[in-house]
């Protein structure tokens, strides 16, 4: 049914103008995140290496096309899906970065717009096929909400129109109502303010050398004569200013019957550093990574290394790896083939680089006979050896019954032994 629309939609479709949908930038209390001009939240070291690490994490495990063969499900190889998932989505993007912009988008946008665009060729000759899939701009797509209609018009991409519900598909982050994504840059505006403004102070102290402000008044005690005047303070202030900042003097004279009192705290004062520290931390918080991730200096050793990657995998990456699977499968599946296809995201990837955990979970594998070892060198592109199709367990367990039997001394071949 949603093939058919789609080819009605090509004929008769409205040329529409997309109003943009919800940004960041447009949410109240929005201009906190961007408190000097042409600042950006990925200035921001941490929230730059948390949605990178998140992107890049999610990019890095490939997302598979599935059918059901028998028992089990296989890679499908042979169809158009596999093709664009696999080496190319779009015309411009490999599957790496398609994949890493959607999680960026969904992250910092709050929803992230794919748009499977059907081969007209293939229309034509009765055949239904996928031609690529439109990563659009979510500042391009204008969600109705209401009718559960998406209006798009991204130059970019080549998507322009009106389309329903069921043709696109939409990744979302935290969400409300269950239609609209929210960014957690709009949660974490304050934290990202603090750190903001923790980024400009520090720039300003080494710009300045951490120069001190304080106010320049006369001696009250003194009248007449040597008195400053309003306009003789100003002047006053203006030349110390100039000394301090201008000429980098350490220690500066104040004549007269003036005197300089400061009003800024110190950088021990306002415990500066250790703020900066509860910043990371807080950010942290809002994406699901660990502090250890973004190389904060927090007490750290091997055991909570360890749980902090388990935690990681399981709490934040795995609900990510989850909501684009079933979206995929909800909008790329027909009902009918609900249980015979699926797509699935190899996780088997997440120990790419670790060579030690990988091969010790190859080995557990093994040894619990869900993988021959055949199936594992396949996997590491190494010619199948003899015999190694064989399902291998382990026998260093043993039934009871065995074990009651063998030791029981009204057994005949126990008391011959004895």
């Amino acid at each position: 049914m949603r093939i058919f629309r789609y080819i009605k939609n090509i004929f008769s479709r409205e040329d529409t103008a997309a109003s943009p949908s919800v940004d960041i930038g447009s949410l109240p209390g929005a201009s906190a995140l961007w408190p000097a001009a042409g600042a950006a939240p990925l200035r921001v070291a941490t929230v730059y290496r948390c949605a990178n690490l998140l992107a890049d994490s999610v990019a890095n495990l490939p997302l598979r096309y599935m059918r059901r063969r028998g028992d089990i499900f296989v890679e499908a190889a042979d169809t158009p899906l596999h093709y664009l998932l696999s080496v190319q989505p779009c015309p411009y993007m490999s599957p790496f970065d398609f994949m890493r912009q959607l999680v960026l988008d969904m992250l910092l946008r709050g929803n992230a717009y794919i748009v499977p665009v059907y081969d007209p060729a293939g229309l034509s000759e009765g055949r239904i096929e996928i031609g690529r899939l439109a990563l659009v701009n979510p500042s391009a797509v204008g969600h109705d909400t209401i009718h559960d209609r998406y209006t798009v018009n991204d130059i970019t991409a080549g998507i322009h129109g009106t389309f329903d519900e069921s043709e696109i598909i939409h990744i979302k982050n935290y969400t409300r109502d269950g239609k609209t994504g929210i960014s957690t840059l709009s949660f974490a505006r304050t934290v990202l303010s603090i750190a903001s403004a923790g980024d400009r102070e520090t720039l300003n102290r080494f710009a300045n050398g951490g120069t001190v402000r304080g106010i320049v008044s006369n001696d009250t005690s003194v009248r007449g004569f040597g008195e400053y005047q309003d306009r003789q303070l100003d002047l006053m202030a203006e030349d110390l200013n100039r000394r301090i900042n201008v000429q980098g003097r350490a220690i500066t004279a104040v004549h007269g019957q003036a005197h300089f009192d400061q009003i800024s705290m110190s950088s021990a004062d306002m415990q500066f550093l250790e703020s900066r520290k509860f910043t990371v931390r807080d950010i942290c918080r809002f994406f699901g990574v660990h502090p250890s991730f973004v190389f904060d200096d927090t007490s750290n050793n091997y055991k909570s290394a360890e749980m902090a990657n388990v935690a990681f995998l399981a709490n934040t990456l795995n609900p990510i790896l989850r909501k684009i699977e079933a979206e995929f499968h909800r909008k790329l599946v027909a009902p009918s083939l609900c249980c015979k296809r699926r797509f699935e995201f190899d996780r088997r990837g997440l120990y790419a680089c670790d060579l030690d955990s990988k091969i010790r979970y190859q080995a557990a594998t093994i040894g619990a006979g869900i993988y021959s070892v055949n199936d594992w060198r396949r996997a590491e592109n190494q010619p199948a050896v003899d015999g190694g199709d064989a399902v291998l367990v382990s026998a260093n367990l043993k039934s009871i019954k065995d074990m009651s039997a063998s030791t029981n001394p009204a057994n005949p071949k126990n008391d011959e032994k004895d």
